[in-house]
């Protein structure tokens, strides 16, 4: 069986867009015929994606398998880091947690954990005919190279030839690049086949001296320059961001919108999931927040606490901030606002929080907000499901995905919100989350369930007619593989894919 092709795409730092570029070429290379997988071999980050044999890998390599149309695997992203404090982080291996880590143990795991990286690549290349390689941060990084494990040295084990994208919307693309050539070593910049300069917003003819000077100054071809685009824009493309909240795409504005529910998200200094939410944002008659100050939290139709990856310290941040005290003022003085904790969130809705081993903090146990009869107890088996379920009050479809340490249990003055009807694609009968207050009050475990048209229209529909206004039909006008494919043609358009082509059949 002949080894898959690769090719492996680096960015001069993070954000820069290498998980949308990955995604693009993923798609473009499934439309030309190959039979493409996405793979990035260690990945930081707080969005996260439960597999359906129960493994947990980063949301964007999700994405990217979607954009490949195959089952995302934890082979796709053999190592998962989820922060749960500044130096601190839940290590994932192969799906699995193996242990919380700081900085300098995780780097004296890094040995063994590279042959745990290769073996998962090595069987995606028995599976696929190509894989779209992506990198972290930058291949520069003069304190991490020595052990680096998902920039050159992957690419090296692969024979990838290099991709290098840089960001033009932040500025000094140019000394982006070119520093970073100058960054590396003779072998390490030979791996280096091209070019391209992404989020570019203007006339392109004002950047061919730019262009011009980095061919000639380091001899590598620029592929191409990749416009800047907003899912609101001429583009349209709406598509998750990479690994942070994008905060820049929201409003910062106190004051709400008219005509419009306002639904609120607290931005939690541990957030996790957050593209729980990108559905509810598509929405027509949404205006949704990420809120950072407890005086931004003015006049919400919806307030959601969201999943996080470290519930303690993020509820003490809720109370010390003030937010635990205006959340409890707003509905209490408005007979309308729906509070909703996701998760981490959900847990904290309730009277108590034990953490008899310390799973996610020193602490062994805290109050939480007290607004829900229920306790959590975190476990050191860590729950990670792929779910569907029926919500109780509606009986709409849900789906999505489980990822918790701590198990609730309501002491029985609480409907349940949800029937979980399959777990993993078995059948079950259980119950998920708490619907209260006459339907004020909701939380659930389940990341996911705004994707379910109908579902996410009724809810809002529900708050739409407590307010008085009429209800909006469900258009269903989402489809996330249109999506993919208006991405595919967007990056096709703007870079050079014969000469990528001829790339990657040469190799690294």
């Amino acid at each position: 069986m002949n080894r898959a092709k690769t090719v492996h795409i680096c960015g001069t730092g993070s954000g820069v867009g290498k998980s949308v570029v990955v995604s693009a070429l993923c798609r473009i290379f499934l439309q030309d015929g190959y039979k493409v997988c996405p793979f990035k071999a260690q990945n930081m980050a707080l969005n996260s994606f439960v597999t359906k044999e129960g493994g947990e890998i980063g949301r964007a390599q999700a994405f990217q398998a979607e954009a490949c149309r195959i089952e995302p695997h934890v082979d796709m992203n053999p190592i998962l880091m989820k922060p749960t404090a500044d130096k601190h982080a839940q290590v994932i291996v192969h799906g699995k947690p193996i242990a919380n880590m700081s900085a300098i143990r995780y780097i004296r795991h890094k040995k063994r954990l590279s042959r745990e990286v290769f073996s998962s690549f090595d069987r995606l290349c028995k599976k696929y005919e190509l894989v779209v390689m992506e990198g972290a941060g930058s291949p520069a990084e003069i304190n991490l190279k020595a052990h680096d494990i998902v920039n050159l040295k992957m690419a090296h084990y692969a024979g990838a030839p290099v991709i290098l994208i840089g960001d033009i919307d932040k500025g000094g693309v140019f000394a982006s690049l070119v520093g970073t050539l100058e960054l590396l070593d003779r072998e390490e910049k030979e791996q280096i086949k091209g070019f391209i300069i992404n989020k570019f917003r203007g006339d392109i003819k004002l950047l061919k001296p730019g262009i011009d000077f980095l061919e000639k100054r380091t001899g590598i071809k620029v592929l191409g320059v990749i416009p800047y685009f907003h899912p609101s824009g001429r583009s349209g493309i709406k598509i998750s961001e990479e690994d942070s909240v994008p905060l820049d795409n929201h409003k910062s504005t106190d004051r709400p919108a008219r005509r419009k529910l306002n639904v609120d998200v607290i931005y939690l200094p541990h957030i996790s999931n957050f593209t729980d939410f990108d559905a509810l944002d598509r929405e027509p008659d949404v205006n949704l927040r990420y809120i950072k100050s407890p005086e931004a939290l003015n006049r919400p139709d919806i307030i959601i606490i969201p999943g996080t990856k470290n519930t303690v310290n993020d509820l003490r941040y809720i109370k010390e901030s003030g937010f635990a005290k205006k959340i409890s003022s707003v509905m209490r003085k408005d007979a309308l606002p729906v509070l909703m904790g996701i998760c981490g969130g959900f847990q904290m809705l309730g009277k108590r929080i034990r953490d008899p081993h310390r799973t996610e903090s020193s602490q062994k146990e805290t109050n939480g907000l007290g607004l829900l009869e229920m306790e959590t107890v975190f476990s050191k088996v860590k729950v990670l499901s792929q779910v569907k379920a029926e919500e109780v009050s509606s009986g709409l479809d849900v789906s999505g995905y489980e990822i918790h340490h701590g198990r609730s249990w309501n002491n029985g003055k609480h409907s349940p919100a949800f029937n979980i009807i399959k777990r993993r694609g078995r059948a079950v009968r259980d119950t998920d989350g708490i619907i209260a207050m006459n339907g004020r009050l909701f939380g659930t475990y389940i990341h996911g369930i705004f994707d379910a048209n109908a579902f996410r229209r009724n809810f809002l529909n529900r708050i739409r007619l407590r307010k008085g206004w009429g209800p909006l039909l469900d258009k269903a006008s989402f489809d996330p593989d249109h999506e993919l494919d208006k991405l595919a043609s967007f990056v096709r358009k703007n870079i050079d894919m014969k000469y990528l082509y001829n790339i990657i059949k040469d190799g690294g």
